[in-house]
């Protein structure tokens, strides 16, 4: 049996709408925008994926069994 992440279902979907969005508006700020601040959005796109991705190794974790 598997155990359940740190992220409820609706958490994940969120997170992963928010690594999308944050993904997509990147390059486009990047192109509009002459300064930096684009790389901002990098950042929280990164942030993102790693909660993402640590979500993920726990949920593939088997689930310890009950103290005896």
């Amino acid at each position: 049996m598997r155990s359940a992440g740190f992220l409820s279902e609706k958490q994940r979907r969120l997170a992963w709408v928010g690594f999308l969005l944050a993904a997509f508006q990147a390059p486009v700020a990047a192109s509009l925008i002459d300064d930096a601040s684009w790389l901002f959005a990098v950042v929280v796109a990164l942030v993102v994926a790693t909660v993402i991705m640590a979500d993920d190794a726990q949920r593939r974790r088997p689930q310890q069994a009950e103290a005896e």
